[in-house]
């Protein structure tokens, strides 16, 4: 099955796909010299997992539990049980994220300290389609930001 290749056509019914042999394409497919195997990263896909590397290092540095707001209160959702107050939050650091296509598809990473010790992360977007109920909630927050260079702190 080595020079076997998925074909996929849409017609103006349901798309169908079938198998075929490499040998059974037209000419100028024939002609490709691509090995099938990515030896670089896609720029664009190395850029979309900086909220995810983000998150794990924080998550290395112990905020483990993840929260949403509700109510005008942050829930953890670890533990349905706990709800803070603003007053009782902290918001230890933040980073800003922009869409790689759309300058409006923005999001912000919160890391949250919270006053019983608890330590985790809330995520918004940010602009247009922030939650009003998290930004609102955050509008109480004592937030610091720290600034390093090109590191996580």
């Amino acid at each position: 099955m080595a020079g076997t290749i998925l074909v996929v056509a849409k017609t103006s019914k349901p798309i169908f796909m079938r198998i075929a042999d490499k040998d059974q394409l037209d000419s100028t497919n024939a002609k490709d010299t691509r090995s099938e195997k990515y030896t670089e990263a896609n720029d664009r896909a190395t850029e979309m997992t900086d909220m995810e590397v983000c998150l794990k290092r924080l998550e290395a540095k112990g905020y483990t539990d993840q929260f949403r707001v509700e109510k005008g209160k942050l829930l953890s959702i670890k533990d349905s049980k706990k709800k803070y107050k603003s007053k009782d939050v902290m918001a230890a650091n933040f980073f800003r994220f922009e869409g790689i296509s759309n300058p409006d598809d923005m999001s912000v990473l919160y890391a949250i300290e919270t006053a019983d010790g608890n330590k985790g992360t809330l995520v918004d977007a940010y602009g247009l389609y922030a939650d009003d109920d998290t930004g609102e909630f955050m509008k109480e927050v004592e937030i610091h930001k720290k600034v390093t260079q090109g590191k996580l702190d």
